[in-house]
This record gives C-alpha cells, sequence and structure tokens, in this order.
C-alpha cells in the first residue's frame, strides 16, 4: 500500500486550547460563580490559567493516565480543568452530584481517583465522602482563599491558592491521541454505574462532527450557552465544541431555573443553548408568566429523553427558536443522531415536516445505525421496522471501564433503544428496552403516548408506565403533571388520544400528581415511577 506523505500529528485536546488563544484570545468565557456575581474573561487567559493548573496538577504528583475527579458546575475553573487535566496526559472524571452519596463513593473509588477538585456548593458532601475515599489524595476547593469552606477533611487545598504558586509556561505534551482524556459514569439505573473511557481521538472526532451545519452548527459568531451540566457527558461535549471554533461561551453555574437563565440569555447575547426537556420546560413557563420575549437566542437542542412536539412548536411558534431534537448516550459520547431537514422537505407540506421532526434525528457522519429483531436478524429501514438499536463508529465505546465481560455485539454496540429508521436514515425512537409496555404479546410505545399527552393544552409534564394485567401481561398508566390553573381530568385526557393512536394503545387509567421524579441526569425516572405506582389498580 502507497503511504500518504502528510505530517503526522495527533488529535490532542490541548491542541483547542492553544487555536482559540492563538485566534480567538479576547472572545469571552462568561460565568456565573457560586461565589456570587460575574467572572468574565477571554480565551486566552483561559489558557494561561489551564497551563498553571497542569503545572500544579505536575507538582502534586499526578502522572499520565491517572485519573483527576470533579464535583463541580458548568465554570470558567472547571473549564480550565478540562483542559489541564486531559492535556497533561491525566484522565478527567467528572462526577456527577446528583447521584447518592453511596454510588458516588463507589465511582470514586472505581475510577481511583488521585485528586477531587470540588465547587463549594458541594463541600457538605464532600465532608462525607473524605472518609470513604482512600485514593483520593487531595481535595481541592475550587474558590480563593477568603471563601474556603470549613469542612472537616485531610489534605484540603485551594484552588487559587495552588494557581497563584505556578508558572504559565507549561508545555502540553504530545502523546498518542488514543490515550484517555476523560471518564464519564451511566447513571446506574440499575446495578453500579459503569465507566466509559473516552480519547483524545475519539473525543476531537465527535468534536468535528458536532459543529457540522446538521449538527450543532457553531461558528465564530455564536454565543453558546451550555444548561447541560459539565459533569453529564462532558456538557455534550461543547467545552470542547466551542473553542474549536472560538464561540462566545456562557456558564450558568448552579442556577438553572427559567429566571435565572432567562437573565443570562438577554445580558450575554446567547444564540444557542443546549439541555434536558424539563429546563426548557421551565424556561417556557418563566417566559408566559412574565410575557417576556428571547431577543437574541435564535437556535437549541434538546435531548436527554423524548422532546414533547409541543415544546418544540411553542418555542418556534412563539418566540423564533428553533430547537432541534437530538439523541444520543453516554456510551457515544453522546451524538448519535440530530434533527434537521433534508434539502426535500422543505417543500412538504406542514404535517410532513411535523412527522419528520418528531423523530430523534439522522446520524452525523461517523455514526452507524441498525435495528435488530429478537434474534439478531436485522430489519429494514422503512420506517415501520421496529427493533433494537445497534449502533458502531469512532466516539461509540467497545467496552466499559474495569468491566472485562464483552460489551458489542459483533462489532456493535447494543444500545438498549427500541425504534424505527426510516430509508432517509431518520431515527424514531420508541421507547428504552426496559420501558416498552408489552400488551398481549404486542408493544406499546411510551414515547409517543408522552408526547400526545404533553400536547393536550392543560398538560405540563407526562410519564407513561406499564401496569401488570392478569389478563393482557402490562397496560399503559398515565401520569400528569396538570398545568396552574388547570382542570383536565381522566376522561378528558382519555378521550384526547381518540383517533391519533391504535385504540388499544390508550392507557386504561390516568393519575395526576404535583411533580414527577427526576434521575440525576433529569430524566423522567420511570424507575421509581414504576416502584410508586407498583400496586395501582386498574380500572375493570
Amino acid at each position: 500500500m502507497l503511504k500518504g506523505q502528510m505530517m503526522e500529528q495527533p488529535l490532542l485536546l490541548s491542541s483547542l486550547l492553544q487555536h482559540a488563544e492563538r485566534y480567538h484570545g479576547d472572545t469571552e468565557i462568561v460565568s456565573r460563580t457560586i461565589e456570587g456575581g460575574f467572572h468574565r474573561y477571554g480565551y486566552a487567559d483561559a489558557a494561561r490559567r489551564s497551563r498553571q493548573a497542569a503545572n500544579a496538577l505536575s507538582r502534586l504528583g499526578v502522572q499520565p493516565g491517572e485519573r483527576v475527579a470533579t464535583l463541580a458546575w458548568n465554570g470558567y475553573r472547571h473549564f480550565e480543568l478540562y483542559y489541564a487535566i486531559s492535556g497533561s496526559g491525566a484522565v478527567l472524571h467528572t462526577v456527577n452530584p446528583r447521584l447518592f452519596a453511596e454510588q458516588i463513593a463507589w465511582i470514586i473509588n472505581d475510577a481511583e481517583d488521585q485528586l477531587m477538585f470540588f465547587d463549594l456548593t458541594f463541600a457538605p458532601l464532600v465532608e462525607k465522602l473524605a472518609a470513604q475515599c482512600p485514593t483520593v489524595r487531595h481535595w481541592v476547593a475550587m474558590t480563593d482563599p477568603a471563601h474556603m469552606p470549613d469542612i472537616k477533611v485531610g489534605n484540603l487545598l485551594c484552588y487559587e491558592t495552588l494557581l497563584e504558586a505556578e508558572r504559565d509556561d507549561f508545555a502540553w505534551p504530545v502523546f498518542d491521541e488514543r490515550a484517555a482524556c476523560a471518564l464519564c459514569y451511566t447513571s446506574g439505573t440499575t446495578g453500579n454505574p459503569k465507566g466509559v473511557l473516552y480519547s483524545h481521538r475519539s473525543m476531537m472526532l465527535h468534536c468535528y462532527a458536532s459543529c457540522l451545519p446538521d449538527v450543532f452548527n457553531f461558528s465564530a459568531r455564536d454565543c453558546i450557552l451550555p444548561v447541560v451540566p459539565m459533569f453529564h457527558v462532558n456538557a455534550w461535549t461543547i467545552p470542547y465544541s466551542a473553542p474549536m471554533v472560538g464561540a462566545k461561551l456562557v456558564l450558568p453555574g448552579s442556577a438553572l431555573d427559567g429566571a435565572s437563565l432567562y437573565e443570562l440569555f438577554e445580558r450575554e447575547g446567547v444564540t444557542f443553548s443546549g439541555g434536558v426537556p424539563t429546563v426548557w420546560q421551565a424556561l417556557l413557563q418563566h417566559l408566559r408568566a412574565g410575557k417576556l420575549k428571547l431577543t437574541t437566542l435564535k437556535r437549541g437542542v434538546m435531548g436527554g429523553s423524548a422532546a414533547p412536539m409541543a415544546l418544540i412548536e411553542a418555542f418556534a411558534n412563539d418566540y423564533g427558536v428553533m430547537i432541534d431534537h437530538a439523541w444520543g448516550m453516554t456510551e457515544i459520547s453522546p451524538l448519535g443522531t440530530y434533527n434537521r431537514p433534508k434539502g426535500k422537505h422543505l417543500s412538504w407540506s406542514v404535517e410532513g415536516r411535523r412527522a419528520v421532526a418528531m423523530k430523534q434525528g439522522r446520524p452525523p457522519f461517523g455514526v452507524e445505525m441498525k435495528i435488530v429483531d429478537a434474534d439478531g436478524r436485522a430489519l429494514p429501514h422503512d420506517g415501520l421496522a421496529v427493533g433494537e438499536l445497534l449502533v458502531r463508529g469512532p466516539w461509540v465505546v467497545s467496552q466499559y471501564f474495569h468491566v472485562d465481560k464483552p460489551t458489542l455485539r459483533d462489532g456493535w454496540f447494543p444500545t438498549g433503544d427500541v425504534g424505527s429508521i426510516d430509508a432517509d436514515g431518520y431515527l424514531l425512537i420508541t421507547d428504552r428496552a426496559k420501558d416498552v409496555i408489552k400488551s398481549g404479546g404486542e408493544w406499546i410505545g411510551s414515547i409517543e403516548l408522552e408526547n400526545l399527552a404533553c400536547a393536550h393544552p392543560d398538560v405540563a409534564q407526562a410519564a407513561v408506565i406499564g401496569i401488570a394485567h392478569p389478563k393482557w401481561d402490562e397496560r399503559p398508566l398515565l401520569i400528569v403533571v396538570r398545568k396552574p390553573g388547570t382542570q383536565a381530568g381522566r376522561e378528558d385526557l382519555l378521550a384526547w388520544y381518540e383517533g391519533k393512536i391504535a385504540k388499544w394503545w390508550t392507557p386504561d387509567d390516568v393519575v395526576f400528581v404535583e411533580q414527577l421524579p427526576l434521575t440525576a441526569t433529569g430524566k423522567i425516572s420511570k424507575l421509581q415511577l414504576r416502584e410508586q405506582f407498583r400496586q395501582h389498580r386498574l380500572p375493570g
């Protein structure tokens, strides 16, 4: 084979920060701080402080490949550590603080974290964890000396004190692009969480794909606010994608309510944002309650769980904001599909375009998908056949961290999702395999029932779970949170389904609740709902 005569230059995350410093040094990174107020500086300042942080890691004895953890919100210090840790050859381990304390301790020990950097919000949690995590040699409060927490933790250090002692001329090492750069754990709804170990190569390729016009469509003219936390699949890799294109970055800290986000959107001129449906729902409620407008926000992405079409249409029709639906997983970095129309769709009817927009989207180059039946046989991509979804690609996990059991099935990763794929590659997730309602030998997808319920004018949130039935095995139960001041009843909602679905899909019962339980990643917890309503008796 004749080899090309091009430079051999590894794809390393440190090159993103170097690029941003060189060509976008004065582009701002704005953070709402944990201590109160705002912090503002440019990519050049961030790069300088990241080099200081990398020198501090070296002085603290961190070796290449060792894991360094964070318990932190979206902020400028967390951004600096993204590059200081991975760029120096260590592995960034972003810990989800919304998990149970026992799970967090288990994760830290499984990862064998050497250092833990934490925001002040989590000081009480750190005090509980410290004695349970023997591998952690130092606990570093991400603050200045004036705000150091008064907690009983040995080897407690101050982030700003560490940086002040270091030079800013750290030389980013060059190493194999297949080296590990980051570690994230799944939310662990069953059993212990599982670690997903990303490489520099996989993360860089993912960033290239995420910036494409039919995905995030980022540019140096954008101002991006990731609501998705930096401890959740690396904030969908936005902290890497933004400096890749030189976009302004706005980091919201711990204030993720509708009012706080709206203030940042308007104050900083945000053009793009991304978050789970519950975040967008809270923003929509704030906008409506205050009769407010969005003057700069034009685009966004909704992921993490199925996006109600009513929510997408409300932003498009009432505020001129196009919210795209996306699908992904921790195991795929997370980008799997993104819903943008093809050229031919622009001439379709409103109903036709709406049918496409309700799907999770099509994969960018780098992701392959297929659906299979119970025997593993490939099913046609005709938009009708429904089967288990399998994926593969350069940013898809091949094996879980510290797990010897094979992850792949004939070279493909089984996602645990069930859905269909049409001829254009658009994926429609009908359910998680564990959430599918099995009724009389047939499958009922809870997601479609939930989306239809959310389109009802009186419904704020909805979830559908399967309830045991003596004849049909399972039947659907609709669980609803009403909008304030509305009175829709059981019969109103059951009638709402008439003519929209097969009659036998209609839920057998409806219950109303004040709120729905959420998982550590902001999704509706079907596991908790199934436990809560395990003894529920269906009518008849």
